[in-house]
């Protein structure tokens, strides 16, 4: 009949016109132009959470990497250690068998270079750097703090009208750590001898500083047995 005849010309035109170059192109056009807004988007999301992480870096402190590193660091040392206690193994030991020589001998290097020994220059240089050395040392007792800190309540931070003269009663653990401390440095520095000063009155003796210490030394040992012939020495009445 005419009626499907038609219906099948329709079909075949519509075929016709779906499998044309010029639909294919435009199907191909669609499907770029689809991709290139998804990819929009994600580009969109990205930028979105990218800015996002930027401005909560930079709310951060400064030194917020270094104490993020050194945290994790003192984790795994935390780690390593129970991982030594439940076998029964020294901590101190078993880091010891794992540094190389490499890294000890970097790490000395690093050590010297941040605190060279550069001998005496001054006594204020010398006094800061004992107070360096001392202040390295001090170990905060965190248990006794909070102790503290819980007892005083709110006087443990003292505003501008709070009364703090006289009430502070220091342990006797403190008193007996700053005595040891006080004992250690007065042993040490018993250890070195101080340099003499130079006495321009002195009779001189010597030709050299060698044979100045040498003199010295005889002094000391003989000093008492021969203070007589050298009187007649230097008056001339030697026999």
């Amino acid at each position: 009949t005419m009626a499907s005849r038609s219906e099948e010309s329709a079909t075949v035109t519509e075929e016709e016109l779906t499998d044309s170059p010029a639909a294919q192109k435009r199907e191909a056009r669609l499907r770029k132009f689809r991709e290139l807004h998804f990819k929009r988007n994600e580009a969109r999301k990205l930028n979105h959470q990218e800015v996002v992480e930027e401005d909560k870096r930079l709310k951060l402190p400064t030194n917020w990497e270094a104490k993020k590193a050194r945290l994790e660091w003192e984790l795994a040392v935390d780690e390593k250690k129970k991982e030594c206690a439940a076998r029964g193994e020294e901590y101190d030991r078993v880091k010891l068998l794992e540094i190389t020589a490499e890294d000890a001998e970097r790490w000395e290097r690093k050590k010297k270079k941040k605190n060279p020994d550069t001998g005496f220059a001054g006594y204020a240089e010398a006094q800061f750097r004992q107070y360096q050395r001392l202040t390295k040392q001090i170990r905060p007792d965190l248990e006794s703090y909070n102790k503290q800190r819980e007892e005083c309540g709110e006087d443990f931070y003292p505003t501008s009208n709070s009364l703090i003269h006289g009430t502070h009663v220091p342990t006797k653990e403190g008193v007996d750590r700053m005595v040891e401390d006080v004992e250690k440095q007065i042993e040490k520095r018993a250890k070195y001898s101080r340099r003499r000063a130079y006495n321009d009155d002195a009779d001189i003796d010597y030709i050299n500083e060698r044979n100045a210490k040498f003199n010295k030394k005889a002094e000391r040992f003989y000093g008492k047995y021969t203070a007589e012939i050298k009187q007649n020495l230097e008056r001339g009445t030697a026999v």
